[in-house]
């Protein structure tokens, strides 16, 4: 008998503990791995690009079942690690996880860095953006498969009092747009014209390579294109009620205020 014959016959042999029966009857909302990396590629429109994503796998667990089959949720991430993951494969990649698990419902979660090429306004010298993407596969109460992303997007906005009060100049700051979304369409979003839309918005967009003449023209424009967090947060807002492709949100915008030692922030939510 061959060596992988007596393998497969002593796993055959082993008790398959995690099936056997629990008498405590308390079930588990979710029980799974996380902070576990893979290697993926990702594609978001006609781009794809090589990432480090981190992931958490998770399954509901019956009050019957002493426990899940961890090594699963590895083998899941292994099958599918020389796929391109698209946002509509990410839920079927879900699905799959809850057959092999022999689940009804879960969670799956991605979190990845993904690059988006910037070009300087003036001198057009071209420069990376690096933007932290989270995409979440869940099951709803009503059995349904639902998709999120989560995105944080820096900005600068100015102030439109400091630029009415001054004879000169005007405070400007970092802020930070945060965006969880779920996913209406699977097919047809792109999370990289859902961070472009909302950099649009504000006073003016960030660049990793500006020269003299870029950093003119972003100053100058930002002081034509005042923000209070409030305007922000409206006018994202207002992009993201038109994305045919986004059902439900939750948005935020914070200011790190560069004249007070606070943040300003605002949150609009949208079931």
């Amino acid at each position: 008998m061959n060596n992988s014959t007596d393998a497969a016959q002593s796993t055959q042999a082993m008790p398959d503990v995690q099936s056997y029966e629990d008498k405590r009857h308390v079930a588990i909302t979710r029980v799974g791995i996380k902070r576990i990396r893979v290697p993926v590629l990702v594609k978001d429109r006609d781009n794809s690009q090589h990432a480090v994503a981190e992931f958490a796998l998770s399954v509901y667990l019956p009050e019957d079942r002493k426990g899940t089959h961890m090594s699963r949720f590895a083998q899941l991430l292994n099958d599918y690690r020389e796929q391109t993951l698209t946002t509509a494969n990410f839920a079927e990649m879900y699905q799959d996880m809850l057959t092999r698990l022999d689940s009804h419902a879960g969670t799956l979660t991605m979190t990845f860095t993904y690059f988006i090429e910037k070009f300087a306004p003036v001198t057009k010298l071209p420069g990376m953006m690096d933007y932290q993407i989270t995409l979440t596969a869940s099951t709803s109460d009503a059995g349904t498969v639902e998709t999120r992303v989560t995105t944080d997007i820096p900005v600068t906005t100015l102030c439109p009092c400091s630029k009415e009060i001054s004879q000169y100049g005007a405070h400007s700051q970092r802020s930070v747009i945060s965006i969880e979304a779920l996913i209406a369409d699977i097919n047809s979003f792109s999370w990289q014209q859902l961070i472009e839309s909302a950099e649009a918005q504000a006073s003016a967009q960030l660049y990793s390579q500006l020269k003299r003449a870029d950093e003119k023209f972003v100053t100058e424009h930002a002081y034509e294109n005042p923000r209070f967090v409030e305007d922000l947060i409206r006018e994202v807002a207002t992009e993201l009620n038109a994305n045919t492709y986004i059902g439900a949100y939750t948005l935020e915008v914070e200011n790190f205020e560069s004249i007070h030692n606070h943040s300003a922030f605002a949150q609009i939510t949208k079931s």
